[in-house]
């Protein structure tokens, strides 16, 4: 399980005295901690599709800092979400390319029988099972409006 992966990965990182390391498995394990706690309480075990979401959603709480800091002039605080960044991506599957995921808008939106941009509810439903984990919802959300408003 990817859980305990992480878990083992912080075990490591505390003997290296991976000080950055250490500290962003932690506050990521505390954060699936927190999703089980929210999800079901004493016992409830976080799957590996849920531990990739929590990751997930850790990855865009650093792009959007990285947006604010950038704003502000404060690169050492850019550096710091981008490197912490760059770990919790490491845990990520490999992530689509563009291409990729315009193929499979394109399908989608045939599959769902879109033609419109009211339909992106149902194309986003086809389109969002198949990328999970793999890309930025955001992004698939741009693709498919590009597509739909043609």
């Amino acid at each position: 399980m990817l859980k305990h992966k992480l878990q083992e990965d912080l075990r490591q990182s505390m003997l290296a005295k991976d000080a950055l390391r250490t500290s962003v498995l932690r506050m990521l394990l505390s954060s699936i901690n927190y999703y089980e706690i929210q999800k079901g309480g004493a016992g409830y075990e976080a799957t590996d599709e849920d531990v990739l979401s929590v990751i997930q959603k850790e990855v865009k709480q650093r792009k959007d800092s990285i947006e604010q800091f950038s704003r502000a002039n404060r690169q050492d605080l850019v550096d710091k979400e981008t490197k912490e960044s760059q770990i919790l991506q490491t845990y990520l599957p490999k992530q689509m390319s563009e291409d990729e995921i315009r193929r499979l808008a394109t399908n989608a939106i045939q599959e769902a029988g879109a033609s419109s941009l009211q339909d992106i509810g149902k194309v986003m439903g086809v389109l969002m099972p198949k990328v999970k984990g793999k890309t930025d919802g955001a992004l698939v959300s741009k693709i498919v409006k590009e597509h739909l408003t043609r």
